[in-house]
């Protein structure tokens, strides 16, 4: 079996501020991975998706002594339905099970390195068997084949789901869970770690920007403000796709709407008592609060000058005006005009 080269070769990475901040969240990571990178335990990271668990995964084998042996990628899901074992092992000639020539599985590639499984909760259970006994004796039968083989590989497992439960559910033998469990690893959601945000930001505004050929644009303070308060229910992985058309685009606007989605908070919102209302209305509705508000907030701090506003937010005076409009907030500026000139001849 061919297998392209990007799967066990480790391309460069981000630099350790950027992956692992300035928050607290993260500061028991670094401990766990600076302690448990010249060891060959196994390694279990459990977080939600795109929370960069691979990323984690490669710095422990960069930093091992195995550095310059494959790291091999299995995503568990992606696995075949059919010829399971030869993916994942490795094959000798035959017909039985369908194979008609020798072939290297995963495993056989990761010897000397490191094999990382992604998504090992998704494992079918006939390989669950084989993984543990890989575990127990370091070795395994080829498919096909009479002969045990030896493989030493240092074993990186991930998961977004939680192993506890899907062993209780008995979709994962418990020997095997408590065999990859020696290490741990929980990476926390971006929200909770929010004070990371700009740093994993510009990293991503200056990969992006040099592979697709653009000039960075900066990203504004209200901008800034919007993505520290969004609750990244996609985590970096949502982050990342952002700035990727952030890139492209080249306008904060093509940002705005989902930011808005996922900045406003259920618990912030005032729902109705009584009656039915669709959750779509509901949705808009909090959009359209929340532009408002951020809106005034820069109109306030720049004195009402609404060219400069719209030169902070990134938008042209004439949608600007537009959404002032609509948010009842042309109104409010003649109000505060008025008030102002009021007050100021009371003092003459």
């Amino acid at each position: 079996m061919s297998i392209p080269l990007a799967e066990h070769m480790v391309g460069p990475l981000p630099s350790e501020l950027t992956i692992f901040g300035r928050s607290k969240a993260m500061r028991a990571v670094r401990e766990t991975v600076d302690k448990v990178a010249e060891t060959n335990l196994p390694v279990l990271i459990s977080g939600p998706s795109g929370t960069g668990k691979e990323v984690i995964a490669k710095l422990i084998h960069c930093r091992s002594p195995w550095r310059g042996a494959p790291f091999v990628k299995v995503s568990c899901p992606d696995l075949r339905a059919q010829l399971l074992e030869s993916d994942f092992f490795s094959s000798e000639k035959g017909t039985s099970a369908g194979v008609l020539a020798a072939k290297s599985g995963r495993v056989d590639l990761a010897h000397g390195g490191t094999l990382f499984l992604d998504e090992i909760a998704e494992l079918a259970p006939p390989l669950q068997a084989e993984l543990l006994n890989l575990l127990r004796d370091g070795q395994f039968c080829p498919a096909e084949g009479r002969e045990d083989r030896e493989v030493k590989a240092r074993i990186i497992c991930a998961t977004n789901r939680s192993l506890e439960k899907e062993v209780e559910a008995g979709n994962f033998r418990q020997d095997l869970y408590y065999r990859l469990n020696v290490v741990r690893i929980d990476l926390p959601s971006l929200r909770d770690r929010s004070a990371d945000v700009p740093l994993i930001l510009n990293y991503f505004l200056e990969v992006y920007s040099k592979r697709y050929g653009r000039a960075p644009f900066p990203v504004s303070p209200s901008l800034l403000g919007m993505l520290k308060k969004c609750d990244w229910p996609g985590n970096i992985l949502q982050l990342e796709n952002l700035i990727k058309r952030y890139v492209i685009l080249g306008s904060e606007d093509a940002l705005t709407a989902e930011l808005l989605q996922c900045t406003v908070r259920p618990n912030e919102l005032t729902l109705p008592t009584g009656g039915s209302t669709p959750l779509k209305s509901l949705t808009r509705q909090a959009a359209q609060d929340f532009e408002r508000k951020i809106i005034l907030q820069e109109l306030e701090t720049y004195h009402w000058k609404r060219k400069e506003v719209a030169r902070a937010l990134r938008i042209s005076y004439g949608a600007l005006l537009n959404k002032m409009r609509n948010a009842g907030l042309l109104a409010k500026k003649r109000k505060t005009a008025g008030r102002l000139k009021r007050e100021t001849e009371k003092l003459v």
